[in-house]
């Protein structure tokens, strides 16, 4: 895994395996608390369910039962800490979200997983964690972590650090 530069709220992580996106999203999950979100956004195939897998893991949860929740729409996971994992890839408008109750979700007192987060429309949460993973060929993606408020632009500070940059 080789880290880029920072620009202010802004980290960019090249990931060359499964294992590097992995242990990217368990570096993650140790700055996560209760009621963050946490929005991964990226085409098909470009590694979002196997951050939540790193991330699942981190919080102490076997990776191994963390799938993609897309004909579910959300799995509840328990570890250290409660994870909501969203895939809202099947839905159609932000209409089909606010009959889920999403917001009991990403209020509670657990951490919201969300693939697909632009299905929610103008249901977006204003403050979370912004993932976006962009495919650079058949074994490398590029991870770019972004803060949506002051929560997430300090926990960006964090993680840069503990990335070891």
């Amino acid at each position: 895994m080789k880290t880029r530069g920072r620009v202010k709220e802004n980290i960019s992580v090249e990931s060359r395996s499964v294992k590097d996106t992995l242990h990217t999203g368990k570096v993650i999950s140790r700055h996560l608390r209760e009621s963050d979100i946490v929005c991964l956004f990226g085409d098909m195939g470009s590694g979002k369910t196997v951050f939540a897998k790193g991330i699942a893991e981190g919080l102490g949860i076997a990776k191994d039962k963390v799938i993609s929740p897309t004909f579910v729409l959300i799995r509840r996971y328990t570890g250290k800490k409660v994870l909501f994992h969203f895939d809202l890839y099947r839905l159609s408008a932000s209409g089909d979200v606010a009959g889920l109750g999403y917001e009991e979700y990403f209020y509670d007192n657990g951490i919201s997983v969300i693939e697909w987060p632009e299905r929610l429309g103008f249901l977006m949460p204003e403050e979370y964690l912004r993932v976006q993973f962009d495919i650079r060929d058949r074994c490398s993606r590029q991870i770019s972590l972004s803060g949506y408020g002051l929560r997430y632009k300090q926990m960006i500070e964090e993680i840069y650090e503990d990335i070891g940059a």
